[in-house]
């Protein structure tokens, strides 16, 4: 027999003894099932300034393969301040939605300028430096400095959605996520919410068995989620030249005003010839697209493109597109 929810709707927000025992279990779970990530060894800001960045829109199994090097490369915030904008992508690159890397840079260098080479402790005024929103800020802000601003992510949402069988609308979902936190431990409170949203109270079916509040939660994984369009992928193919000239291969670079990736180094697209056979083929990911890509050796030099002959030794210090840097790894020319 399903046990009977200890309280149902927004009321439970509402119930102080309630929240307090809901944060004491969540909070206890947390430091015992917490995954082991490097972000969450550190109280530096700058460091959990770029983890919050480089975790948009990215797996965390990616993000632990760029984050550790990214460090190194630029240590402080001044580091990262100082260095030229190609460098910046050429750490990034692979990691994708570039825009990021970018505003990361222009921050850094506005807090050199303007914070004297420290982040503001307050959400209010992180909101204030390039590319730093509402999550961000409160991430940072409770997680580096304990002010008591709640977060809300997709995680976050899913789980005070179950937890009180209601639905959100527009900017409530951040005052419920207020409401609930724990004053006292927010940046714990905060990853507790997401670490619980991203491997207990998932999408679909959760696993309601494992749930340190599973006894206050009103829905307990009963409430059927209303199914979303499922997200309409475009499929496109490409065929890349592969130049050598000794040492060298040939590159392109996209130009500044771009859309996407401006001032990323790729090979050079060509027409297939049809009695050709690729030297490779891959599948990469861009957003919303799958491609499939065939990689063809040659030594004819597209006309509507202006190739650099870049030494081997150096083309890993470029900022390569992420299909550039597969590419060129899959064939052995890249560290």
């Amino acid at each position: 027999m399903l046990q009977k929810p200890m309280f149902s709707g927004a009321a439970k927000l509402n119930n102080s003894r309630l929240r307090r025992r809901f944060r004491r279990q969540l909070l206890e779970w947390y430091r015992e099932h917490q995954r082991p990530l490097p972000w969450r060894e550190t109280s530096d800001p700058y460091a959990i300034w770029v983890s919050e960045i480089m975790l948009q829109q990215t797996r965390v199994a990616v993000v632990l393969s760029y984050y550790e090097r990214f460090l190194k490369s630029f240590p402080t915030i001044r580091d990262l301040a100082l260095a030229q904008e190609p460098k910046v992508l050429a750490s990034w690159s692979g990691l994708g939605y570039y825009r990021r890397a970018r505003m990361l840079h222009r921050g850094a260098q506005a807090v050199a300028a303007e914070h004297r080479g420290s982040l503001p402790r307050l959400s209010s005024e992180l909101q204030l430096l390039p590319g730093i929103g509402r999550y961000t800020a409160n991430a940072i802000a409770s997680i580096a400095f304990g002010e008591p601003v709640a977060v809300v992510d997709g995680n976050v949402e899913r789980v005070l959605e179950r937890v009180t069988g209601s639905s959100f609308v527009g900017g409530t979902v951040w005052s419920a996520a207020q409401d609930l936190l724990d004053p006292e431990q927010p940046g714990d409170f905060n990853q507790a919410m997401m670490e619980l949203g991203a491997t207990v109270c998932v999408p679909g079916l959760p696993l309601c068995s494992d749930c340190p509040v599973k006894g206050m939660c009103a829905s307990r994984g009963l409430k059927p989620e209303i199914s979303k369009t499922t997200e309409q992928r475009l499929r496109k193919s490409a065929n890349l030249a592969l130049l050598r000239r000794g040492r060298t291969v040939g590159l392109s670079r996209r130009a500044d005003n771009e859309r996407l990736m401006p001032g990323m180094w790729e090979l050079p697209q060509v027409r297939r010839k049809s009695s050709a056979e690729p030297l490779l083929r891959v599948r990469h990911s861009i957003t919303n697209t799958d491609w499939s890509v065939s990689v063809f050796k040659t030594n004819r030099i597209p006309v509507d493109h202006r190739i650099h002959w870049i030494s081997l030794s150096q083309v890993s210090r470029l900022p390569l597109t992420g299909l550039t840097r597969k590419i060129l790894r899959k064939l052995n020319l890249l560290a």
